[in-house]
């Protein structure tokens, strides 16, 4: 059963397809080679849009999975299956019993791209022409609920839909399953693909988008005194957690500890961002965590290169940090997954505790100077850190912070 409300839990399984790769480990070298999964959208319904640009999968993860399994599956879904897949190998496939495996993939929208392509078939073809498939494929449950398929998980499927912390909430819902002594094991993550002229027009018209159409791979720029809006990215991101004792028993591999999460709301407003809120997050987390702040020397930011949100973040981490702690924003290189950034960034914070080396920003320029952070840049910052966190923050005023400590 559960090692009690104060617990760690080890993370023993990394899996992702990102812009910057099909997996997470060349998602991961990608990033230390601070290189940009952002390009132009070549498809003919771009034309006329603000913004032009996006970070799609490096990989395809239809082609991972065959064309079969791939098309009863929107592509949110296919995203965590493929991921799914990729932690479990990489945790050694426990050896757990069905009722004490458990499943939370968080996504923003779920299958909106099936939604929005079976409307158009019924428009142009008649109800007899629209797939039998498109309610399992559209329901924002469905990745949960394919990965729990996948691998016989009886102890619950889940999916927080918090915007763009639902990644990080999975998580730290992960951390409250083992904890609570509800499971043993949690498939935990975020998927999202909504790369769609719809998405892409909506944020626009809320002026939210970068609109560096003619320079993608500069267009997100955290940070940066010229930021304009971020850039839309797909992918997803799962982590295996494991109580520490069952991990322990069966001698795995654990790549970090996540030692604590924390969640708040804002009741602020729908899209506009609360220091006080996201400072409850980071409070929250250190104390489930049982961390102080002085403890956390790295800071995995959700920094998502719009104007007013990166300094809103600032004044958080300053106001419960302070500013000693080395802070990235890979965002600047996958632009903004959505629903599954909060799980990349915590594959990316566990990753730079297990190697001691913390990715550079991308594109920052010229630093805004009203960010007084100690922001890496230039090139990946090696040393050795005992604990650091991950924010994420989305519309509707989530906030979700989780700690990692090093093993």
């Amino acid at each position: 059963m559960g090692d009690g409300m104060t617990a760690g839990v080890s993370v023993t399984g990394l899996g992702a397809t990102t812009p910057l790769g099909g997996d997470a480990v060349s998602t991961w070298t990608a990033l230390l080679e601070g290189r940009s999964g952002i390009e132009r959208i070549r498809d003919d319904w771009a034309e006329g849009l603000a913004t032009r640009i996006a970070g799609r999968m490096a990989v395809d993860p239809a082609e991972a999975l065959g064309r079969v399994t791939a098309r009863r599956l929107d592509r949110c879904q296919q995203a965590a299956l493929v991921a799914a897949r990729e932690a479990w190998a990489d945790a050694g496939a426990p050896d757990v019993e069905p009722e004490r495996l458990a499943v939370v993939v968080g996504t923003g929208v779920g299958g909106m791209l099936t939604t929005l392509a079976q409307r158009d078939v019924l428009e142009a073809s008649g109800p007899r022409r629209v797939s039998p498939y498109t309610v399992p494929m559209l329901m924002p449950n469905g990745p949960a609920a394919v990965v729990s398929i996948e691998f016989g998980a009886r102890a619950g499927a889940f999916t927080p839909v918090s915007a763009c912390a639902s990644g990080a909430e999975a998580i730290a819902a992960g951390l409250d399953l083992i904890r609570l002594g509800r499971a043993d094991v949690v498939i935990a993550g975020g998927a999202e693909a909504c790369v769609h002229p719809l998405t892409l027009a909506g944020f626009g018209q809320a002026k939210a988008l970068s609109t560096r159409n003619d320079a993608p791979a500069e267009a997100s720029r955290p940070f940066d005194a010229g930021r304009d809006g971020f850039v839309l990215g797909e992918g997803a991101a799962l982590l295996v957690l494991e109580r520490e004792g069952f991990a322990a028993a069966r001698g795995a591999r654990v790549h970090a500890t996540l030692a604590g999460a924390a969640v708040s709301s804002d009741a602020y407003h729908i899209t506009g961002a609360d220091a006080g809120g996201q400072m409850r997050a980071i409070r929250g987390a250190l104390a489930s965590a049982g961390l102080d702040p002085r403890d956390i020397g790295h800071v995995n930011a959700h920094a998502t290169s719009t104007p007013s949100g990166d300094l809103t973040e600032t004044r958080s981490i300053t106001g419960t940090l302070g500013a000693h702690a080395a802070v990235t924003a890979i965002k600047s290189m996958t632009g903004h997954t959505c629903g599954a950034s909060g799980a990349l960034a915590a594959l990316a914070t566990v990753l730079a505790l297990r190697d001691g080396v913390i990715p550079a920003t991308r594109n920052l320029d010229d630093p805004d100077p009203r960010i007084d952070l100690d922001i890496v840049t230039g090139r990946p910052r090696r040393g050795r850190w005992t604990a650091a966190v991950a924010n994420s923050f989305g519309f509707g005023g989530h906030n979700a912070c989780l700690a990692f400590t090093a093993v």
